[in-house]
């Protein structure tokens, strides 16, 4: 993660990030592979004082609009652990095909490692505003839809949507904070 050109100047607001798997390889197509992230999630909230505004993971990336006592530190704990794990997870079911993709795929200056689950930066963006926090949530709960995935973003399995929209589809604010 070094090597992204994305910096975070205001460590404990709330950032949209976006987290993408090498190459967008389908590794979230498992129940024990989303645990993993979720897990992880939930460790990070007792250990970095996490706050989830808002979520969706797909089958190649997620997005998560969080804070915590320092965003970027929290990110990469969050990366690191989940790449272990997935990593651990893909060679003892011996899913050799996408552990295959994730060695050929994987950048060259990464020579302490076989392979690489995560693409590197994460993008964040500051959540400067409720406008801008209701416009990212929105965003983050179509995904599925637009992919043709689901009808209504509160059937996805992996999304904080139905937590959010009351019946009519908005975003309850009251929520967030």
């Amino acid at each position: 993660m070094g090597r992204s050109r994305y910096k975070i100047y205001e460590p404990t607001y709330p950032h949209f990030i976006t987290c993408t798997i090498l190459h967008w390889i389908p590794i979230f197509t498992r129940t024990e592979t989303t645990n993993i992230i979720f897990d992880s999630l939930k460790f990070l909230q007792k250990e970095d004082n996490l706050k989830i505004y808002a979520y969706v993971i797909l089958e190649n990336h997620l997005h998560i609009i969080v804070s915590s006592d320092d965003v970027s530190k929290t990110i990469k704990k969050f990366k690191s652990f989940t790449a272990k794990e997935i990593l651990k997870y893909l060679q003892n079911k011996n899913v050799k095909t996408i552990l295959e993709q994730l060695a050929f795929y994987k950048k060259a200056h990464k020579t302490q490692t076989t392979y690489q689950l995560w693409q590197e930066g994460y993008q964040p963006k500051l959540i400067k505003d409720e406008k801008m926090m209701i416009e990212t949530i929105n965003y983050i709960h179509q995904n599925p839809v637009k992919r043709g995935y689901v009808d209504v973003a509160k059937h996805w399995r992996y999304s904080s949507a139905r937590d959010y929209e009351d019946e009519k589809g908005l975003i309850d604010i009251e929520r967030l904070f």
